[in-house]
């Protein structure tokens, strides 16, 4: 004959199977609950008694542990920059004069050529090494290197 607390067991695990295919251990938070819950149950708690202790279990799991695990775990993702935001601090080198009186300019960095412009105002011969200062839409801001 099936228990209470099997069928507290079963909601755990609906709840972790559940977390498997989520993101952001939300769902995580109530196989805590259920768990709990299940305790109670074993113990012969009332009904009441093991809906308080999965509530108040999901309650501290969402409030304390999971800031604790997103903290732990995704924390990477904040830091990382992608896309054009990348190429801040990337060295490269001036494929094409960079010429402030005709408003050209190109710079290779990585096997892409980017239009560019010098930070000083200044030219820039062709095949100097330089590195991007900042980017505005698709031109990137260059300042030579000194050796």
């Amino acid at each position: 004959m099936i228990q209470p607390w099997h069928i507290w067991i079963i909601a755990a695990l609906v709840f972790f199977i559940i977390e498997i295919f989520t993101s952001g251990f939300a769902v995580a938070c109530f196989t805590a609950g259920a768990l709990a819950a299940a305790v109670g149950a074993a113990f012969s708690l009332s009904l009441w008694w093991q809906i308080a202790l999965f509530a108040l279990f999901s309650f501290f799991a969402f409030v304390f542990i999971r800031p604790l695990v997103l903290k732990l775990f995704f924390k990477e993702k904040a830091e990382k920059k992608t896309n054009a935001d990348a190429l801040v601090g990337k060295r490269g080198k001036v494929s094409s004069d960079i010429d402030p009186r005709t408003g050209s300019g190109r710079v290779a960095i990585d096997g892409d050529d980017w239009k560019a412009v010098s930070m000083d105002g200044g030219f820039i011969p062709k095949g100097t090494a330089v590195e991007v200062v900042s980017i505005d839409s698709i031109i990137l801001t260059v300042k030579t290197l000194s050796l």
